[in-house]
């Protein structure tokens, strides 16, 4: 089913009467297997209203993030969270969507600095699994009031409810950029320099590290602005950093703009022969944890506290963790693997309790993507 409308949309769900598969564009096929009837929100498409003064745009669930991010474009405005494409890792074709975006709270490196989408949603319009139309928020940024369900649909992957449309805050584009790389480093002694790159006062918008994959370990500190500003807190951040070994400085926008592109998609693991598990833990445990997985096929980003790893094929990876506080979720495997271990870390008992109210409330019947994160 391809719904037109949110009418038609609300109709579909309330008229289904055996579970039903939600995907935007198709691109993000995370969660465990869903078997149901296909409802897209990808006929559900484009851009309602975009203020550019107000720093506002409103999309239909199911417009492609690619005609959002043009039409930011030509403002010199951007979405900060700066989203993954995961097409490359999943190897997925098709056009992302904003609701897609949302569903998944898709974040990338300038998550540390800017917030993730939750933080920059405005308000949402969605079905529930009555066939119910629900909106919270609003379109503009003092019009949230009440239950905050804005940041409840926002990745809740389609379980609670389908989205129809979507209101974001967005910001401008920044002057220029410039990547300081430091050469040579463990996963210890990066988190080390990640770290005191973070709490400096040079205002760092991304922190990854990248291991050796035949170039040499590399660790990667981004800075933004004004082109004087950039220049000046990079020569100064490189010289507190200095102590951590041999530093270079990439300060062509566009070359610095191509690195980072590359670490939000996790462009070196993409071809990888495993699984790949995505993993949030303290920073400070990014280079314990390394050494517990047992494996150099680890990417670090957002300053360590989200790790990217690539494990032999059907290796429990939450087994190894063994104490490490966090969570982790197969991102890619095959089949069997997912049929064997749970997609998303599994929840506490008191969470899972109010995981489980939440769906009965939104979706009595259980129609909505069931199982997929459970």
């Amino acid at each position: 089913m391809t719904p037109k409308t949110e009418a038609e949309l609300a109709d579909a769900i309330a008229s289904a009467k055996a579970p039903l598969r939600i995907i935007g564009g198709g691109t993000r096929p995370i969660g465990n297997p869903v078997a149901g009837e296909v409802l897209s929100t990808s006929a559900l498409s484009g851009i309602e209203l975009y203020e550019p003064g107000a720093l506002t745009i409103v999309a239909k669930a199911g417009t492609p993030l690619a005609e959002i991010e043009t039409a930011l474009d030509k403002e010199n405005q951007r979405l900060a969270f700066e989203p993954m494409d995961h097409r490359g890792l999943l190897g997925t074709t098709g056009a992302p969507t904003i609701g897609g975006v949302v569903a998944a709270n898709v974040s990338g490196p300038r998550r540390i600095q800017a917030g993730a989408c939750r933080d920059h949603m405005l308000g949402v319009r969605f079905v529930d699994g009555t066939g119910a139309i629900l909106k919270n928020g609003g379109r503009v940024m003092k019009n949230v009031t009440g239950y905050d369900l804005v940041k409840l649909l926002t990745g809740s992957y389609g379980t609670l409810g389908v989205l129809s449309e979507v209101s974001l805050k967005v910001l401008p584009k920044t002057d220029t950029q410039a990547t300081l790389m430091i050469h040579g480093l463990d996963f210890a002694h990066a988190v080390k320099a990640m770290s005191a790159a973070l709490g400096s006062p040079y205002e760092v918008s991304a922190a990854a590290h990248m291991p050796d994959m035949g170039h040499g370990a590399v660790t990667m500190l981004r800075i933004e602005g004004f082109e004087k500003s950039v220049a000046y807190r990079a020569e100064q951040l490189m010289n507190e950093l200095a102590p951590f070994g041999d530093i270079t400085v990439e300060s062509d926008p566009a070359k610095s703009g191509k690195i980072w592109t590359a670490s939000r998609d996790v462009e070196g693991f993409q071809k990888a022969d495993g699984d790949i598990w995505r993993i949030s833990v303290k920073p400070t445990d990014g280079a314990t944890l390394a050494a517990k997985l047992g494996t150099d096929k680890l990417f670090m980003d957002w300053g360590g506290g989200l790790i990217w790893a690539v494990m032999p094929k059907g290796t429990d990876l939450r087994a190894k963790m063994n104490g490490t506080q966090g969570h982790a979720t197969l991102i890619r495997a095959d089949e069997a693997t997912r049929a064997k271990l749970d997609v998303f870390h599994p929840e506490l008992e008191p969470i899972a309790k109010i995981s489980a109210g939440l769906r009965a409330k939104f979706d009595p019947s259980g129609i909505l993507n069931p199982g997929l994160m459970a």
